[in-house]
């Protein structure tokens, strides 16, 4: 007779985590979130086409003058700061990307994803196995878009290079449309995170912090 394992056999969500997975999913939520706060100013505070007026009035107010276009050019300027940061943050979410890759090279076999998702296929069908699944599933889509997130930064990061112009246009298209998907991505785990947190595998935010619940 098939018996459904009890959940604290089920691996991942009761397991202490090893100091350098929580070491680069803390440092990976802090890239996200720093290149999410540079699209949302780029696009808000110092957006260029809103900020022309803005210097053209400050320079008036001290009785100075400047023409539409000169003041386009320094508006411009901040902007391209801001997203030179962008750029700077893009690196270091790809070298965190290489680095995750490294890991689940090195890390024990049986504690790799595809290890994980095998071991668990094995199981008695049942709420624990799809929930197990689910979010298994749900990492190799995040790492795919993490991936994809990379390169197409990385193309428009080295736009100079003619023999990416090309493709430079769809990988920049590529790029906005995965970043939405991504700050979904994290919503919905945050979400996920905090409820099995509180309901069912107590301590999951405990071992991500301290590497024990």
């Amino acid at each position: 007779m098939n018996v459904t394992p009890d959940p604290s056999t089920y691996p991942y969500f009761r397991e202490p985590k090893p100091a350098f997975i929580r070491l680069w999913h803390w440092l990976s939520v802090l890239f996200i979130l720093a290149s999410l706060s540079t699209v949302i100013f780029g696009s808000t505070l110092f957006r260029m086409r809103n900020n022309i007026s803005v210097v053209q009035e400050q320079v008036e107010r001290k009785g100075g003058s400047i023409t539409a276009d000169q003041a386009r050019s320094v508006a411009h300027e901040y902007s391209d700061k801001l997203w030179m940061l962008h750029k700077y943050i893009g690196y270091g979410i790809a070298a965190l990307l290489l680095w995750r890759i490294i890991l689940e090279d090195r890390v024990s076999k049986e504690k790799t994803i595809r290890a994980r998702i095998r071991l668990v296929l094995r199981y008695p069908d049942g709420a624990e196995k799809k929930h197990f699944l689910f979010v298994q599933y749900g990492y190799m889509v995040f790492y795919g878009l993490f991936i994809l997130m990379a390169i197409t930064g990385l193309i428009l990061a080295f736009e100079d290079q003619s023999w990416l112009k090309p493709v430079h246009e769809p990988a920049k298209t590529l790029h906005e449309i995965i970043q939405y998907l991504l700050y979904t991505y994290m919503i919905i785990h945050l979400a996920g995170v905090i409820r099995a947190d509180l309901y069912k595998y107590g301590g999951i935010v405990s071992r991500m912090i301290n590497g024990k619940g």
